[in-house]
């Protein structure tokens, strides 16, 4: 068996011998002209990729290698990076391991520049990659290369490799091409019921009309006009036949109360759907408001499936990043940089502190890092306003491309367990999901006080001549934005100040915009969003709600052989701490024992869990998501003893992390 070059310095290659018959002497190709160089290593000029890999030629070195030739010889490695030399084999690695294997005879046609070596210790052989080929032998690669259908690297990859199967770790030529994914970009648009009622055609489509395509909510790959199917607006839930079949036989389909459009003529008795609903059994008035509690509590928990479906793209390999709490954003920003980096692995933290000498590292809380990194990110200079923000202009934030790592951050934040971020602006979150050409501002989205005055006193001119006047004042701010405009009557004042507002909230930040989107679409998230607007705008736009004694309770499970009185003692601390009774604040009691102030939308992993223990205080382990209450023999020093662990371990917490102010 022969070494090879290594991917990435880690992967080994081998080329096995397998008949041990006589040498058979090659026909090998004289060294060619410029339109068809030969190869440094085994000299043939033939352009087979499948068989020899991409054939690729340095012009500054005039220097030709085939790609498997390359990357099979023994005596170099991937020093470089992807776009440096010859998919990261440096040019002067090259030159030395042509330089090697000149001295080398191939065993099969004896002749020299055999740069592959036979990994057996106590064998001599070399060979050329395609004399190995002729002669049967098989070339084993090995590496960090995996199935990129089933992501089954473990089983997949090692069958591959054993089998002398090459996994190219390069995108696919067609793959480079523009517009390669345009295909995927684009939404169904066709009405599939049995019996479509739009005159111009299944295909017709025309937004916020009773002709609007509306695609199934669980497969997205069938569509129906809402008149045909009696949908009273785009918002409401429709199943295609396959689907609300699969829903039904699962017992999760609940039955739609048929509507019918006001603007159309297409009644309930004639419009014909797929097929009609499986029936259901009559319900008693008690058993309907459970079962429309359920449909509620389903219809909260959207949100959480979608999240949960890009989660499966996490692969189990890990990486770890180093992170250090007194400067959560650099410390994130460093390590989503790095280019060993890859967004669907698994995320693993370890905690370290800049000022040990001894590199300790800590194990630390994946949601604890994501909940703190997007309270870094939503007071960063990167947003604008108070509570509903957007994006901001920042130059020296544009010049670092900090705005596509925030949309990175967001994106990888959500589909790794984080945090709802609930801070955009309706306007941001339209503009992300309709585009900025489709989306209104409002007043409220204007931060800059003397804008905002602007946009006022112009919305509040009683005359022509006052509005005249207020043209005249701003005169060289409207010149610089490009808002002059002739103004004819007091009715073109609405239109000024929507330009004006227009503007300043959306094409002024047009390239941070664009930067942002272009980072969220990490991981297929704003793809997502596109989709689903309507469940992922309440987890952006509105913070979560207020966490109460009922959802604590049900949040954190009991292990087994718990102290019966201390668990009395946590509920009625639960009860105390939401009527106002003690100093601590329902979410301090989470962030103590998770790290995070909120519920994650898809929920915490692991479950949070309550044990009790013989001590004096609680102490809460961010890793495990575990409470473990104090055992006490009165409820005035259960008290006691929580509020005091827990007020002052988040306020020395606080105080270290304080130490690094901004970005």
């Amino acid at each position: 068996m022969a070494c090879g070059a290594a991917r990435e310095g880690k992967s080994d290659t081998a080329a096995l011998e397998l008949l041990p018959s006589a040498p058979r002497k090659m026909n090998e190709s004289k060294t060619g002209g410029s339109q068809n160089p030969t190869c440094v290593f085994c000299r043939k000029n033939d352009d087979c990729p499948i068989k020899y890999g991409e054939k690729k030629t340095n012009e500054k070195w005039n220097l030709t290698v085939h790609y498997y030739c390359l990357l099979m010889s023994s005596g170099i490695w991937q020093r470089g990076k992807e776009e440096e030399g010859v998919y990261g084999f440096l040019i002067e690695d090259i030159k030395k391991e042509v330089t090697r294997a000149s001295k080398l005879k191939c065993c099969i046609c004896k002749k020299t520049g055999a740069s592959i070596g036979c990994v057996t210790p106590r064998c001599k052989r070399s060979y050329h990659f395609p004399c190995g080929l002729q002669r049967e032998c098989i070339f084993q690669f090995t590496g960090n290369f995996a199935c990129t259908v089933c992501n089954n690297s473990d089983i997949f990859q090692k069958e591959m490799l054993r089998m002398g199967i090459h996994i190219p770790e390069k995108d696919a030529s067609w793959e480079l091409e523009e517009n390669a994914y345009q295909e995927l970009l684009q939404h169904y648009e066709h009405c599939d019921v049995r019996r479509c009622r739009c005159k111009e055609g299944r295909d017709y489509n025309v937004p916020d009309s009773k002709w609007e395509i509306k695609r199934c909510q669980c497969c997205g790959s069938r569509g129906t006009h809402l008149a045909c199917s009696s949908l009273q607006s785009w918002e409401q839930n429709w199943e295609c036949l396959e689907c609300r079949g699969i829903l039904y036989n699962s017992g999760d389909f609940q039955k739609a109360k048929k509507h019918t459009l006001p603007s159309t003529n297409v009644g309930i008795t004639d419009c014909l759907l797929e097929e009609s609903s499986p029936k259901l059994p009559r319900q008693s008035p008690g058993a309907q408001r459970e079962d429309l509690l359920r449909q509620g509590s389903k219809f909260r928990r959207d949100i959480s499936t979608l999240i949960i479906e890009l989660g499966f793209q996490i692969k189990k390999k890990a990486k770890r990043l180093f992170i250090n709490k007194a400067n959560i954003w650099n410390s994130a920003l460093d390590g989503f940089r790095n280019h060993n980096f890859n967004p669907s692995y698994t995320i693993e933290i370890a905690y370290v502190n800049e000022n040990d000498h001894f590199g300790k590292e800590q194990p630390g809380s994946k949601q604890e890092f994501l909940s703190l990194l997007m309270q870094q990110l939503e007071n960063s200079p990167l947003f604008e306003g108070s509570l509903s923000k957007n994006l901001s202009l920042n130059s020296q934030a544009l010049k670092e491309n900090l705005y596509y790592e925030a949309g990175k951050m967001l994106a990888i934040s959500l589909v790794h367990g984080g945090p709802s971020p609930g801070f955009f602006s309706k306007t941001l979150f339209n503009c992300l999901v309709y585009g900025p050409e489709s989306t209104q501002p409002i007043l409220d989205d204007v931060s800059d006080f003397d804008v905002a005055q602007i946009i006022i006193r112009i919305n509040t001119a009683a005359t022509v001549a006052d509005l005249n006047s207020l043209l005249n004042e701003y005169y060289n701010y409207l010149e610089l934005i490009g808002c002059l405009r002739l103004i004819t009557s007091l009715s073109d004042k609405y239109r000024l100040a929507k330009d004006i507002l227009v503007y300043h909230v959306i094409k002024r930040v047009q390239a941070p915009f664009e930067s942002f989107k272009q980072g969220l679409r990490t991981l297929g998230v704003l793809e997502k969003i596109q989709t689903y607007p309507e469940a992922f705008c309440n987890i952006f736009c509105h913070k979560p709600e207020n966490l109460s004694t009922k959802i604590l309770s049900d949040l954190f499970t009991v292990h087994t052989l718990s102290d019966v009185q201390a668990l009395g003692f946590w509920n009625s601390y639960l009860q105390a701490v939401e009527d106002g009774k003690s100093t601590v604040t329902m979410e301090d009691i989470l962030i103590f024992a998770t790290g995070c102030s909120s519920i994650p939308p898809a929920g915490f992993k692991p479950t949070p869990s309550i044990e009790c223990l013989h001590m004096d205080f609680p102490v809460g382990n961010k890793f495990n998501n575990c409470l473990a209450l104090p055992i006490t023999s009165t409820y005035k020093e259960f008290q006691e003893n929580m509020d005091f662990a827990i007020k002052n371990t988040l306020r020395l917490e606080k105080e270290e992390n304080s130490h690094f102010i901004g970005h």
